[in-house]
């Protein structure tokens, strides 16, 4: 079982970082979460702060875990436990370093968009509002 953290990022006006992975990674040009594996001895929190830091050069400052899944794929060996957390991010500029590109979307823009398969049930929960990212930081 592989640990894998993901970042659910809201601005202001409601809107949800995501971002398309590069032609030439595995799943190419799929939709994603920021996020990634989590290292031996890690923390949850520690790997997502450093995974954001490492994917877009920004700073965690309070994440607070809204869900996770278990996916296995059919081209990996081993499932994975994805862990989604809601994430507040100090800077207002974002490099993204692993990513084609990255976008900004409503909720409700999500479906429009070619995601992994691992992120539907959270995709549903966003787009329907059963799930505001943003209010779950507030609590």
């Amino acid at each position: 079982m592989r640990l894998v953290v993901a970042a659910v990022v809201e601005r202001e006006d409601r809107r949800l970082l995501i971002g398309q992975r590069r032609r030439d990674d595995t799943s190419a040009l799929k939709w994603e979460f920021p996020g990634g594996k989590v290292r031996e001895g890690e923390e949850l929190e520690e790997a997502l702060a450093r995974e954001l830091r490492e994917e877009l050069g920004v700073t965690v400052l309070k994440s607070v875990e809204i869900g996770r899944v278990r996916h296995q794929y059919a081209d990996k060996p081993e499932e994975l436990e994805i862990h989604f957390f809601a994430a507040k991010i100090a800077a207002k500029e974002i490099t993204p370093r692993v990513f084609e590109q990255i976008a900004w979307v409503l909720p409700k823009e999500l479906a429009g968009y070619d995601f992994l398969a691992a992120n539907r049930e959270l995709i549903a929960h966003l787009a329907t509002g059963k799930l505001k990212a943003g209010e779950m930081l507030e609590e």
